[in-house]
């Protein structure tokens, strides 16, 4: 239309008015829409178990309302015919109707349908868990990424103690698989690094976890001694998915509630929870197991602060605030090193052809020929009595005290 002669022929004034409509209605027509807001948490069932189907209950749901998704679904073990021991005595093993499916196809359209509702549910920067077997992981791993989740890690549960393989066929199925995706490509999701590497020893926490089943006094009983539940996961499994992925005050869904593990170790980390269950029986028994946590109250004891979340502090400061001052000399731990603090923060000090100049990170690097350095962990500074300190300790006074007015 732009390019008709009708068009040509209008006079220019009114062919730029022409031009600032068509644009103005292109921009408004396809202009990409907003993201939806997050939902107040006021406004959402916390901390309560919802009985009914899980898909027709995340329907129910307010749209980007939930932090994480931690789903343990049916696995569709397909299990045909009774197994025993050795000694003839029976296994229980799962044989309750809902991990009966009547194909493959009919478990995939259930997992697709609870799939896509907990996508709707989760914010911009929410992320979900799903744990299965070989039975479905692999199924659903390629359905998460035909829905657009963005799959983060595979975990590897590695059982402490798995339940053999009485009929001697087969490797003993000694692991099981947790997928960890954010909601879409563009997802943030919350990661605790620092807080999993001090978990670990101070050693980077690998994707391959050690941890016992379910058992003992955390298996939950019935008035004749048999389990509640079939597939109940260890509290230690949900502890290190919590506390890794979540901040204290985060909202989690787990749709596949059963015995309440989530609720529990939600509760003692001081995350809220959202259960959703279909059987009645799982749900009461969830109910008072969780109603007996005690959850921890001190929320600074919930989950270590992560460094790069901390507030940037620079070395001036400390010259700003009086805790250092122009002139005073600097030590490294072992005092083979030392350095002058300059008027302007910079650091001096002798080097083998001159003096050194710069931060306290390229000073404390250039001493001990290091590519980088930590300054604020290599310079100490001397207190009464000859004692060192590392000048981070003055940092954190900092930090401390501006947490305290906030």
């Amino acid at each position: 239309m732009i390019d008709s002669p009708f068009f040509l022929s209008v006079p220019g004034e009114s062919r730029k008015n022409i031009h600032r409509i068509i644009h103005r209605f292109v921009a408004i027509r396809f202009m990409p829409k907003p993201a939806p807001a997050a939902t107040p948490a006021s406004t959402l069932p916390l901390n309560r178990i919802l009985l009914g189907d899980c898909i027709a209950l995340m329907h129910s749901l307010p749209e980007a309302s939930v932090d994480l998704v931690f789903a343990d679904p049916p696995y569709n073990l397909q299990l045909a015919g009774e197994l025993q021991r050795p000694d003839h005595s029976r296994v229980a093993g799962v044989e309750e109707g809902w991990d009966k499916f009547s194909s493959f196809s009919a478990y995939d359209q259930f997992s697709k349908a609870w799939m896509q509702a907990a996508r709707r549910l989760l914010k911009p920067d929410g992320a979900l868990w799903v744990i299965g077997s070989y039975h479905n992981s692999f199924r659903v791993g390629s359905m998460l990424q035909d829905l657009g989740y963005w799959v983060l890690n595979d975990i590897v549960w590695r059982k402490a103690n798995p339940m053999p393989n009485f009929k001697g066929k087969r490797f003993t199925n000694a692991h099981e698989t947790l997928i960890w995706a954010g909601r879409d490509e563009k997802s943030r999701p919350t990661f605790n690094y620092e807080a999993m590497k001090a978990f670990n020893d101070d050693v980077q926490m690998r994707s391959d976890w050690f941890i016992p089943i379910c058992s003992g006094g955390e298996r939950l009983k019935d008035g004749a001694g048999d389990k509640v539940h079939p597939t109940q996961k260890p509290e230690a499994l949900l502890q290190r998915v919590l506390l890794a992925t979540t901040r204290p005050g985060d909202v989690v869904l787990d749709p596949f509630f059963g015995s309440g593990t989530t609720g529990a170790v939600a509760k003692q980390l001081g995350r809220h929870f959202i259960g959703l269950e279909q059987d009645a029986t799982y749900a009461a028994a969830a109910k008072r197991r969780i109603a007996a946590v005690v959850a921890i109250e001190n929320p600074a004891l919930f989950t270590p602060a992560a460094k790069r979340e901390e507030v940037r502090i620079p070395f001036g400061v400390l010259l700003e605030r009086g805790m250092v001052q122009p002139g005073q000399k600097l030590f490294d731990g072992r005092k083979r090193f030392t350095a002058q603090i300059k008027a302007d923060a910079c650091l001096i000090a002798p080097g083998l052809y001159g003096d050194i100049v710069g931060s306290i990170h390229k000073v404390g690097a250039e001493v001990q020929g290091a590519p980088a350095c930590n300054g604020w962990a290599f310079w100490h500074f001397e207190q009464q009595g000859g004692i060192l300190q590392p000048i981070d300790l003055l940092r954190q006074q900092i930090r401390a005290e501006n947490s305290a007015m906030a």
